[in-house]
């Protein structure tokens, strides 16, 4: 992505902002102009003050003067307010429009990138972007107005000083470009970087008991303050460039102004010029080279920016995975069944987890899956809620193609209980009704009543008000998943997914569970997939999938009669010495 199109990326952000952006401009037009007039103002005071001692002037310039500088003052604030105004609004808008996208992407997206790094382009990213468009800019764009203004001083003064002047001016730019592309190089290098340490910093905070109980916190540190100092070193890298840049900036301008003064000096002495006209030309010039010198200093947030906008860009020009066709339609309410037809896919193409897989669920059925690690269960769950579509064959609802509907009103009609239960850093309440709007009290109540939750729920300190933590860090496995239920039978929707729900509980939270659950699947069609074989013996079908296939179908005493591999994993579970009297 070149420089042109990400300015023309960010340009297209700043357009609804463009009201706010020409009043500072005109703002900014007016401030360069006071900048001109303060340069000007030199003259009459050498030459009309103190050279030919006018008194009336000498009463009224320092007036003029004071009017100048609180005129300036006032659009310096407007054009400040309004710029800082738009890079604020860029930012809110930009982080906004960055984390949509990333809502939006398929299962498979989150797979392949780090949370640490989503986390470091939302955040650091656009907050780098904001230092571009907010203080760049608003210096940038300053020192370009008053650079207009005192050319037009400097010409006026003495055409011929000013075109030597310009001479030196293109020379200051060299050190501009050649730093220029060190500081974007550095810039990227920084932010990836940064979004590395942020994923160990997400990761090790994430799952800190883990560290601490394989005793790896010395390990830890030594890899973070590794990371650190690589970061560090970026940084130095930077400050070495920045520091030698302006420098050489200065050794032009101060090459440029030796010969101006001698010029300029001769002509004064020669009497082509008076000095009050050479002291305001050298104020002007003086006043020019100076925003011409801020470039240096701004020239490395410039390429901060630049890199910066291209990662944002970069991630926004993703195209999810999964998306819905141009004539998808709202799922009607579920009726019938639901069929795997032929249906084959792999998270990697060359290495398919399901192979023509086929089957149907009927309404109200309740269908457990079973089968070695590996064998495709869970995948079943991730193609019906289409985290992901199957790379061949289809997945029908009531005869139609899921494809065909939108996600959203798929989805509504699909509750999920999982083993890892996801409760957010929220009250109680919240968590319960999380996807299911302004439930009333009486429903919030009869959800968790059958979700056997009331009794502890109303024993914690606020009740249904209640923090509960990070991932629900203040309650017990057996709570969390009775409050993961709840929040499903809230949502009453026809079709539930039990994946592996009670097989990390204990043997008192899993009866406490198994009974809310039982509750929760009442006049539901329901898909369990089952670790535990004691929890599906009364589930009105049982089908087991090895490698990816049916390797067979029927209720628990028809597969433990027929002594294939439901029968191998049943004794698995319930006999010591199952792998020899396996065939």
């Amino acid at each position: 992505m070149t420089n042109k199109e990400i300015v023309v990326r960010l340009m297209a952000v700043l357009k609804p902002h463009r009201t706010k952006l020409v009043v500072a401009m005109v703002a900014m037009i007016a401030v360069g102009g006071f900048n001109a007039l303060q340069a000007y103002l030199v003259k009459p005071l050498l030459d009309e003050i103190f050279f030919k001692q006018d008194a009336h002037l000498l009463n009224l310039l320092p007036l003029a003067l004071l009017l100048v500088f609180f005129i300036k003052g006032f659009f310096y604030f407007l054009y400040s307010y309004f710029l800082e105004l738009v890079g604020q609004c860029v930012i809110r808008d930009l982080r906004t429009m960055v984390y949509a996208h990333v809502m939006a992407q398929p299962l498979s997206f989150f797979h392949k990138t780090s949370t640490g790094e989503l986390i470091s382009r939302i955040i650091n990213d656009v907050s780098i972007v904001q230092g571009s468009v907010s203080y760049t800019l608003i210096r940038s764009l300053r020192d370009f107005c008053s650079v207009f203004g005192l050319l037009g001083v400097i010409f006026y003064m003495d055409w011929r000083l000013a075109l030597i002047s310009l001479v030196f001016l293109p020379m200051a730019g060299v050190p501009l470009v050649v730093f220029g592309r060190k500081f974007r190089k550095i810039s990227t290098n920084y932010q990836e970087r940064l979004g590395e340490a942020t994923s160990q910093l997400h990761e090790t905070i994430a799952g800190v008991s883990i560290v601490k109980a394989f005793c790896m916190e010395p390990f830890e540190k030594k890899r973070f303050a590794g990371r650190m100092q690589n970061i560090m070193n970026i940084l130095l890298s930077e400050t070495w460039y920045n520091s030698l840049s302006h420098p050489c900036i200065e050794m032009l301008a101060g090459l440029g102004m030796a010969v101006i003064i001698w010029f300029g000096g001769s002509q004064v002495l020669a009497g082509h010029s008076t000095p009050g006209a050479f002291m305001a030309f050298f104020t002007a010039l003086l006043m020019l080279y100076e925003p011409i010198k801020g470039v240096s200093k701004v020239n490395s947030n410039i390429q901060q920016g630049v890199a910066a906008a291209h990662r944002i860009f970069t991630l926004l020009d993703v195209r999810p995975d999964i998306s819905e066709a141009p004539d998808a339609t709202a799922m009607p309410p579920f009726g019938k069944h639901i069929e795997f037809d032929r249906v084959t896919f792999g998270y990697d193409p060359a290495t398919p987890v399901l192979k023509q897989l086929s089957f149907r669920v009927n309404r109200g059925e309740v269908l457990a899956v079973v089968g070695p690690s590996g064998g495709g269960k869970t995948t079943l769950t991730n193609l019906l809620l289409r985290f992901y579509d199957a790379d061949q064959g289809r997945l029908l609802v009531d005869g139609a193609d899921i494809r065909g509907y939108t996600l959203a009103s798929l989805r509504h009609q699909i509750a999920v209980v999982t083993q890892q239960t996801v409760l957010f850093n929220d009250t109680v309440r919240n968590n319960i009704a999380y996807g299911s709007g302004d439930c009333s009290q009486e429903a919030l109540l009869a959800a968790t009543r059958a979700a056997n939750a009331l009794d502890f729920i109303t024993a914690l300190p606020q009740g249904f008000d209640t923090v509960i933590g990070e991932s629900g860090a203040r309650l017990s496995g057996g709570q969390r998943q009775r409050l993961s239920i709840a929040r499903a039978l809230l949502k009453d929707a026809p079709i539930l997914i039990l994946d592996e729900a009670t097989s990390a509980l204990d043997n008192e939270s899993e009866r406490e569970v198994q009974q809310a659950l039982e509750n929760l699947m009442h006049n539901r069609t329901t898909l369990v997939i089952a670790h535990r074989l004691s929890t599906i013996q009364n589930a009105d079908r049982i089908i087991v999938l090895k490698d990816g296939q049916l390797a067979e179908e029927g209720k628990h005493g028809e597969l433990l009669v027929l002594g294939g591999e439901y029968s191998y994993l049943y004794r698995l579970q319930f006999s010591g010495d199952a792998e020899k009297e396996h065939p």
